[in-house]
């Protein structure tokens, strides 16, 4: 018999699955103290939560028997995952279950934005009627600009067109083909800023994405447009906007997240064209039955069936797999990180991965996901992981090929990953040497010999007597030491490149003086999770009892 904690307030008919399962006992116990939930979780096997209860490491030392923690939901920062993932326990979320509540509340938001609904109401529920202060705009004829394409986008594009809205879509995996099947435009950023009557935000939180919309692209936007944002706080830089919108330049804005919940800012709060709701993206009755029902399933299918779907930190692995692969599992996932950057950042739209030596008798499945998930996180951040990164990538139309060849390379292992769109295209080679650790030995055409470290640069310049010295003279004169330093060339007075490993990170200043040197071709900074970093992030992958 398996116990099940629900310490939230979690629907009750998507429980129904648990409920009346003979293998199960539901205790549902929300707003359970903090105190009161570490004495009792040790009796547990699966414990259920919404937002509000935090997972922390602490109550995770007193939890004997837990097996499964379930999100009923999307997010997981209430969850501390590396202490999840060191005592072998696994956690799920249910992804994909709020996808026509958050659509839905972006169109409701749009509309109450477009029409002054909520100033409106306010005014008239104080008795006064005034019928000349909310003139509004159609949104027919308009175009909405859409930056993210993935299910909510995709879902908001397809109903703003009801609306006989003209729709621009930015992504960087949405495909001309893809654009074409939805009815859409496929539109660079700037075009989304420079062309749109509303735009609407469904990215991730990333570093990229984190403040996307900011001074530099307000000053590109059409005067009168306006911003709905129910994806995540902190896409939008929030002062930016404001300033934007007392300036006049920017008509309103229809806010669901905050950079900082719960919002406090008087300048958010109070501005008269700007509606504000308290994070209700996912709050219908229908989505929290799904989100139930989906963790409910899931948790009767780990638990009984050893089934994974949804879990963010554990795909299904033998332990004797992962000791032969654990060190090219790491260097999978950097190379991944590596490809893509030098892709000069552009999401791939063909992925070639190819294996040789020893490695072609492995079961190589999970480095190849480990590989797919370093390319895809670039741009999905943590809504990627080993267990959905197949399912993302078929999502984005991208195809990926694995082969296998019994050629050695000169080497008992090695693993070559190729990615590409239209005509620009980035190659890594890479293995394991024993005594050595891992090591990046090829470059697109160049063979080089370097060890994967957090701060890469990279730089293509011509074959030419003295260029080390000026590139190592301009890092000294700023301050930046140099670890390593390895060249590569495909003939003697040609193009070459050099890879140096540094201490710290550059800013762009640094890289457009490398640039501004006689010779230098391109310099790019490329950033990798270390060995620290991975190996402490890691999925644990051993078979649960």
């Amino acid at each position: 018999m398996y116990k099940v904690l629900v310490t939230d307030g979690i629907s009750q008919t998507g429980l129904k699955d648990l409920l009346e399962h003979p293998h199960f006992v539901v205790d549902r116990q929300p707003t359970l103290p903090v105190d009161e939930l570490k004495k009792v979780i040790a009796d547990y096997d699966a414990l259920i939560v919404r937002s509000q209860t935090k997972v922390t490491e602490e109550l995770l030392q007193a939890a004997k028997k837990l097996q499964v923690i379930a999100r009923a939901g999307v997010g997981v920062d209430n969850i501390d995952i590396n202490a999840a993932t060191r005592k072998g326990i696994i956690v799920i979320n249910a992804p994909g279950a709020n996808t026509i509540a958050a659509t839905e509340h972006t169109l409701a938001m749009m509309l109450a934005l477009a029409r002054k609904i909520p100033q409106a109401h306010q005014k008239t529920a104080s008795g006064q009627w005034d019928r000349n202060s909310f003139k509004g705009v159609e949104l027919y004829k308009k175009t909405l600009g859409i930056v993210g394409m993935g299910k909510i986008g995709t879902e908001v594009a397809k109903r703003a067109k009801s609306f006989g809205m003209n729709i621009l879509g930015f992504d960087p995996y949405l495909t001309d083909e893809r654009a074409k099947k939805l009815g859409i435009t496929k539109a660079t950023l700037d075009a989304v800023a420079r062309e749109s009557d509303f735009i609407t935000i469904h990215t991730p939180l990333t570093n990229d994405t984190r403040g996307i919309v900011n001074e530099e692209f307000l000053q590109k936007t059409k005067k009168g447009v306006r911003f709905v944002n129910c994806a995540r706080g902190g896409i939008i830089d929030e002062k930016a906007l404001v300033r934007a919108i007392q300036s006049g330049h920017v008509a309103g804005a229809a806010l669901d997240v905050f950079e900082k919940e719960p919002v406090s800012d008087s300048e958010l709060l109070t501005n008269p064209n700007i509606v504000v709701t308290p994070h209700l993206g996912a709050s219908t009755v229908e989505a929290q039955e799904k989100v139930a029902q989906e963790v409910s399933a899931e948790i009767i299918e780990i638990l009984e069936a050893k089934n994974i779907q949804h879990a963010v930190n554990m795909p299904q692995m033998s332990g004797e797999t992962q000791a032969k692969l654990q060190a090219y599992l790491l260097l999978g996932d950097q190379m991944g990180q590596l490809a893509v950057q030098l892709l000069k950042r552009l999401a791939p739209t063909k992925i070639e991965i190819n294996y040789y030596g020893d490695l072609i008798d492995e079961d190589t499945e999970l480095l190849t996901r480990t590989m797919l998930k370093g390319i895809l996180s670039y741009h999905l951040s943590d809504s990627v992981n080993l267990v959905n990164v197949l399912h993302l990538l078929k999502e984005q139309g991208v195809p990926y090929n694995v082969q296998k060849n019994a050629t050695n390379k000169g080497f008992a292992n090695f693993m070559e990953l190729s990615i590409s769109q239209g005509s620009e295209t980035a190659k890594i080679g890479a293995t394991v040497l024993n005594g050595y650790g891992a090591r990046i030995l090829k470059i697109n055409q160049y063979r080089i010999d370097v060890k994967p470290e957090k701060y890469l640069l990279y730089i293509k310049h011509h074959d030419v007597p003295g260029m080390i010295g000026k590139v190592g003279s301009l890092l000294g004169n700023y301050q930046i030491n140099i670890g390593t330093m390895q060249v590569g060339r495909t003939e003697v007075g040609g193009e070459a490149i050099m890879v140096l490993t540094l201490d710290k990170a550059l800013n762009s200043d640094v890289l457009r003086a490398i640039e501004h040197i006689e010779g230098i071709k391109e310099a790019q900074l490329l950033e990798l999770a270390n060995a620290e970093t991975v190996a402490e992030g890691k999925v644990k992958v051993e078979s649960f009892n």
